[in-house]
């Protein structure tokens, strides 16, 4: 009979073989081939860590887990990186770690603004009105789409404790002038960098990672963004304090910080004074936040450790897609406006946006691509504010705040879509895209 490392052996080749055989097999396009925003990149190095982890029977946050924290943060050149359930739960954490009594009168509390905007995906603002914060909104720019950093002045006030803004589909927002009003007002920055992993801003001369420049930053890996675990995120810092919260946040909220099965890391196990409970409270279960359980299990890392690997070459066929479907749409500027990247940025792409001008309805051209199998998204919730997660809020000043009128925001509302640019996306399927963008607005 076979040992267990033989037969473990054979079943990892078998996966190997079973996933080149069926799950990887050379894409060809015909024209009329329906083209998705995104999907999966993958080959059998994640299936084969899939089934390994899955043998190993862990279940929970293991050795794959503790494996692609030290590889995401050695990535972006932060020392901090906590894995989690998903890019929602990534900005749920981001933004109660700020609300922690640790940090004393920086803490955020209920009633205290925290600076955002309307036109993203509602996750960046959710965390903010359920802990009873109260978010500003402010208008962002076109064809940027990012926050317009000449209303961040206009919208502090003596409650403002936070921005907390992401980099629309992959462009960085201009981290210059939000870093420098930040110190100014002694504000923390929290970067959702759910659809940008792998961009790049030039800060005094250094070219850094988005995520990596605020106080706290966070990343998805839902299966369209830029690499994926299935269902999960991460939450990253340079602050030895903010990880140790994070840490706390995401386990329960205890403050005991073993590692899952290990116990006494701390040596006090048994014999210190925690709160009002007696002396010598087994550590493991004390808790100094009220935390949640947001870890995500091994299996997901073991897929995630594999697509790290490739996440390189992710961002440079993002990036050789936007340029080639860009170059494509030059001819058709006078019907849209077309994205541009932030300055001292080098973007890592999500999405293809383009605005309808005053004479084309987005309405007819998204009919149209659909229609021709090209699927397309709204710019996430246009105006979040409009949405009926609002209707028990509006016009109450106490819960929300917008400045002025938002006036770009609800342009992107009405005119904006995108397509996408997903690294498994062919010269010829970009091709096809570009061609019936420019169909949908003949007439």
């Amino acid at each position: 009979m076979a040992t267990e490392k033989e037969a473990r052996e054979n079943i990892l080749a078998l996966v190997k073989e079973y996933c080149q055989t069926y799950h990887n097999q050379q894409k060809f396009f015909h024209a009329g081939d329906y083209i998705p925003y995104a999907s999966r990149v993958y080959d059998y190095h994640e299936m084969v860590n899939l089934v390994d982890s899955a043998l190993e029977f862990w279940l929970t946050a293991g050795t794959y887990a503790a494996e692609f924290e030290n590889k995401m943060a050695a990535y972006l050149q932060v020392p901090f990186c906590s894995l989690v359930n998903s890019g929602s739960s990534a900005n749920l954490l981001a933004f109660m770690a700020l609300t922690s009594p640790l940090l004393e009168e920086r803490a955020i509390r209920r009633g205290d603004e925290v600076i955002t905007v309307a036109a993203g995906f509602p996750t960046t603002v959710t965390p903010i009105i359920q802990y009873g914060a109260v978010p500003v909104f402010v208008d962002v720019t076109i064809p940027q789409y990012n926050v317009d950093t000449e209303q961040l002045e206009q919208a502090l006030s003596p409650k403002t404790k936070a921005v907390m803004l992401a980099h629309t589909l992959g462009n960085p927002f201009d981290l210059k002038a939000v870093t420098v009003f930040c110190r100014k007002h002694k504000l923390w920055l929290i970067e959702d960098n759910c659809d940008a992993l792998g961009a790049q801003y030039k800060l005094n001369g250094i070219d850094m990672y988005t995520g990596t420049v605020g106080d706290i930053g966070t990343s998805s890996f839902y299966p369209p963004h830029h690499m994926t675990t299935g269902e999960g995120g991460a939450v990253y810092t340079k602050n030895p304090l903010l990880h140790k919260i994070i840490r706390s946040l995401r386990d329960w909220g205890r403050d005991c910080s073993c590692a899952p099965g290990q116990d006494n890391a701390c040596g006090h196990r048994f014999d210190t004074k925690y709160g009002e409970l007696p002396i010598g409270y087994d550590h493991k279960y004390v808790y100094s936040h009220f935390g949640f359980n947001l870890k995500a299990t091994d299996m997901q890392a073991a897929v995630g450790v594999a697509q790290l690997d490739k996440l390189p070459f992710f961002i440079a066929r993002r990036r050789h897609n936007f340029e080639t479907l860009r170059q494509a749409l030059e001819t058709v500027q006078e019907a849209f406006i077309l994205p541009e990247a932030c300055a001292s940025s080098i973007p890592s792409w999500f999405g293809f946006p383009l605005t309808c001008r005053g004479h084309i309805h987005r309405e007819q051209v998204v009919r149209y691509l659909e229609n021709n199998g090209i699927q397309t998204r709204m710019l996430f919730a246009g105006n979040l504010i409009k949405h009926p997660c609002f209707d028990s809020m509006r016009n109450k000043q106490d819960e929300y705040r917008q400045i002025g009128t938002l006036q770009q925001t609800d342009r992107i509302m009405s005119d904006t879509f995108w397509v996408g640019i997903y690294p498994g996306m062919t010269d010829e399927e970009i091709a096809y895209m570009s061609r019936n963008i420019k169909q949908s607005v003949i007439r």
